[in-house]
């Protein structure tokens, strides 16, 4: 273990060697900051997947996979990505492997949990440093504030707009709506009606979930007012995206950061469930009673979409009844209420759920080892005081959590830098083996 003491930089020497990037990280940098071009011209999910697959084929040698062995987390993920493979062939094999569907699952497969492999794999292959994932995501995330600005002139300037398809978008093929181009709209929420918008993402909720992860990333942004803005336009992007769920895993992570700043992760479980039994008892509620109230006020904001999703939820798991096992290899079930006027596919939200039906056990238990071992990754560094490692480990927590309403498979593109950033901190922890305090004193910059 060697000592590390970072010097004292001064601000010129700072943006010199900010500027000195790598291939790698100039490429992953201008795709993050040209979001907004991206979701203009209906790229998106095209781009992210192909940059993290050729980076990943790039920067592959013999030497890095012997010398530089990978966290278990990536190998986890790696085997999610043949779990996966292997129950969608056999999906696939019942259909006769349909042109169409074959290209659409297998393509599901690549920007899903391949990418994810590719993007936590990236840093430990090319030279890739959480401060540049910073500052392109801080950049990004200003232009929540820009676009979301534009959006609300328009909207109460000159009411509500149709979607439009970009032009490059057309030439995609397979299902067009995620492509397309919102503006905002006027939605109850509690009965009040509030704006509401997708902005880069294909649904509202998604926009949710990125703004939290964002908000949480450009807290490590050292340009005090870029760390602003950035924060700013997250926050704005998490209100206006009307997520519950968001709203309740924001003040969470805060918590989780909270209890490891104070000692208290290693006892937080005891604290929590005494801190449910005192309200219980105080109020005469059992456990169930006090957690059905607010959960019955929660699902009242949003009533429809709240019945909607228990409707197709329930439906994935006794679908995945029958083929409990390998799954259905496939989403083509469908579920339809409202004598046919909704017809949805089986698995379209809850990860859980869809794991379960599309990959089975099988898969779902990949899936829960990927998951526990990337947030174990985390854990020993944040109890050691490393402030990255500690926000990771909590927005890692909401994310499972927000999963839980929503795909992660379908929404994993619009937040693929956060398992860039995941990567890149796990690579600086294996280069630079840090002990408690230096790490205090290398977070602290941050």
């Amino acid at each position: 273990m060697f000592a590390f003491n970072p010097p004292v930089k001064t601000r010129n020497q700072s943006n010199s060697k900010s500027e000195a990037k790598s291939f790698a990280e100039r490429i992953i940098y201008w795709t993050i900051v040209l979001t907004p071009v991206w979701w203009l011209l209906g790229l998106q999910t095209i781009i992210y997947p192909v940059v993290s697959a050729f980076l990943l084929i790039a920067g592959l040698r013999l030497d890095k996979l012997i010398k530089k062995s990978l966290p278990i987390c990536n190998w986890a993920w790696l085997g999610m990505v043949f779990a996966a493979l292997w129950t969608n062939i056999f999906g696939l094999e019942t259909i006769g492997f349909e042109a169409l569907k074959t290209a659409a699952t297998l393509f599901t497969l690549f920007k899903g949990y391949l990418m994810i492999f590719a993007c936590m794999t990236l840093p430990f292959w090319h030279r890739i440093r959480v401060q540049t994932i910073t500052r392109a995501v801080s950049l990004m995330a200003t232009s929540y504030s820009i676009l979301l600005t534009i959006q609300l002139l328009i909207l109460f300037g000159l009411g509500p707009q149709e979607h439009f398809l970009p032009p490059l978008a057309r030439l995609i093929p397979g299902e067009k709506t995620s492509l397309m181009v919102k503006f905002a709209e006027i939605q109850p929420f509690f009965g009040i009606p509030l704006p509401r918008t997708d902005l880069y993402t294909a649904d509202p909720p998604i926009l949710g979930v990125c703004g939290l992860l964002c908000f949480f990333m450009c807290l490590s942004e050292t340009n005090k007012n870029w760390r602003k803005l950035a924060l700013a336009g997250s926050f704005i992007s998490l209100i206006i995206s009307q997520s519950r769920l968001a709203w309740v895993c924001f003040p969470l992570v805060w918590l989780i950061i909270y209890c490891f700043r104070s000692g208290l992760a290693r006892q937080a479980y005891l604290w929590v469930i005494s801190i449910i039994s005192l309200f219980a008892a105080v109020l005469s509620l059992t456990i169930k009673d006090l957690i059905a109230s607010p959960l019955a006020t929660f699902n009242s904001a949003r009533a429809d979409s709240s019945k909607d999703r228990e409707y197709i939820v329930s439906a994935t798991i006794d679908a995945w009844k029958e083929s409990p096992w390998l799954g259905w290899g496939i989403m083509e079930k469908t579920a339809s209420w409202g004598n046919g006027a909704f017809v949805l596919p089986l698995g379209t939200f809850s990860s859980y759920a869809q794991v379960l039906y599309v990959h089975g056990i099988f898969g779902f238990i990949f899936f829960v080892t990927a998951l526990i071992s990337t947030l174990c990754s985390f854990w020993q560094p944040a109890i050691k005081g490393n402030q990255l490692c500690q926000r990771a480990f909590g927005c890692l927590i909401a994310l499972y959590l927000l999963i839980h309403a929503t795909n992660l498979t379908w929404m994993v593109i619009y937040f693929w830098f956060f398992f860039i950033w995941l990567g890149a901190i796990l690579s600086q922890l294996q280069q630079q083996g840090l002990d408690v305090t230096e790490w205090e004193e290398l977070s602290n910059r941050f």
